[in-house]
């Protein structure tokens, strides 16, 4: 396995419960599903508080942070039927990364974890 580049983000949970009072905050960071999606949940602080570790995570792994054209909404968080949570990217950020690493195909996994107080989100984008 081929690894471009690896990202972590720890993010504290109050910060996010006071940002996502903020209507403005959720509707620049997070895409429509993700919002419909956190209705069903009913810890909604750390749900957006993984997806918001999880976007700054992968900004890290593609070296670029939320720069030069790329926006929090470019990048959904998704869970599979099992739980297991993905990345769903805009063909803004697949140009970014054939642009910086020269392939059209890559993989990208995450990994998420929550305790009361944070919430962290790791990536690697690979082969």
């Amino acid at each position: 396995m081929k690894i471009f580049g690896i990202g972590v983000d720890i993010v504290d949970n109050k910060r996010i419960s006071n940002s996502i009072k903020n209507k403005g905050f959720v509707l620049r960071v997070f895409s429509k599903k993700e919002i419909d999606n956190s209705k069903k949940i009913t810890n909604k602080t750390n749900f957006f508080a993984k997806r918001f570790a999880a976007k700054e995570s992968l900004s890290k792994a593609l070296g670029t942070g939320f720069r030069k054209g790329i926006n929090f909404k470019d990048i959904s968080i998704f869970n599979d039927k099992k739980g297991k949570p993905y990345y769903q990217i805009n063909n803004n950020i697949k140009k970014v990364i054939y642009s910086k690493f020269k392939v059209k195909k890559i993989k990208i996994s995450l990994s998420l974890a929550d305790e009361k107080k944070y919430s962290i989100a790791f990536s690697v984008i690979h082969k």
